[in-house]
């Protein structure tokens, strides 16, 4: 793949467009906060959200003496049992959306053929989606899908933006051993996030489509949900050639000129996007394909018009 010009020579030249910097990621702040309004929240900042009560938050506060009425799965059983009387927790008021970055590691993002690898698009975009949402006013927060890494928790402001792009540069410099699927990731994701909560999720699209329909729907049932998907030219569009595959039983050589391959090809690599892009709007999920070779702000445009 080529490699985009570097302005900085810190790093060698040849990791360029292969894995995400922290610099690169917050030199896209201006790509995600120009021509956008925040909204009202807690620091009165003014905007577009019809209210700036989110309803119950993350955060826990404090707890009390339980009364009639109270939800009993709020019931705080260690207190109780201290000391004989039923407490309930209760939880700091939310003025603060959150913006949770959903990150698919699955190894197919680890691969690009123009400008930079799908992986580092999708650190990219990712750092365009929290600068976005910084300046909407919400909290970051970050996951992906495996069983031992922690949620990077909600904060606010550049403090919450650093640490999502701090945890995007990462999981996209390699594969991550340990990664378990963007199901998992999702799974989490809905048992996490309150109403009124949005989600941005980097995926390719093979990962993607191998989510249950029913895991999206739980997903967006009350959270606003933008899937976008990360793709390659050589995927989308491939030359008419011979094209030689480095694969584990061998090299391998593609005829991309045979209608028949051409025609396997686009149902393997170009299918699940096709898929995802028919099916996923009617469960309430905004979808759009990103290239590794536009620009990483260029969902942005899809989204404020409202296209999947």
């Amino acid at each position: 793949m080529s490699a985009p010009a570097r302005e900085s020579t810190r790093e060698p030249a040849v990791d360029a467009g292969l894995r995400p910097t922290l610099p690169e990621l917050i030199a896209l702040r201006q790509a995600g906060v120009q021509g956008r309004q925040a909204r009202r929240g807690r620091y009165a900042v003014s905007g577009r959200a019809a209210s700036s009560m989110r309803g119950r938050g993350m955060e826990y506060a404090e707890s009390r003496e339980y009364v009639a009425g109270d939800d009993a799965r709020h019931i705080d059983w260690k207190l109780t049992a201290r000391t004989d009387a039923t407490h309930t927790k209760t939880f700091q008021t939310e003025r603060e959306r959150v913006t949770l970055v959903i990150a698919d590691t699955s190894a197919a993002l680890y691969f690009g053929t123009r400008v930079r690898f799908k992986s580092v698009q999708a650190a990219r975009a990712g750092a365009v989606a929290a600068w976005s949402a910084m300046r909407d006013g919400d909290r970051l927060a970050a996951l992906r899908g495996a069983r031992q890494q922690p949620l990077v928790p909600p904060a606010g402001g550049t403090r919450g933006v650093l640490r999502v792009l701090d945890a995007l540069v990462r999981w996209y410099a390699e594969p991550p051993a340990d990664d378990a699927g963007l199901q998992l990731a999702l799974e989490r994701a809905a048992r996490v996030l309150h109403p009124g909560a949005r989600a941005f999720v980097l995926a390719d699209p093979a990962s993607a489509l191998a989510v249950p329909a029913a895991v999206w729907s739980a997903l967006s049932m009350h959270v606003e949900v933008q899937l976008i998907l990360l793709v390659d030219r050589l995927e989308t569009d491939p030359p008419h050639c011979l094209l030689p595959v480095a694969t584990p039983a061998g090299r391998m050589r593609f005829d991309l000129a045979a209608e028949g391959v051409r025609q396997s090809w686009h149902e393997a690599l170009v299918g699940p996007m096709e898929t995802l892009l028919r099916q996923l709007p009617g469960r309430r999920v905004r979808v759009t394909p990103l290239a590794s070779d536009q620009a990483s702000d260029a969902w942005l445009g899809a989204s404020a018009q409202g296209a999947y």
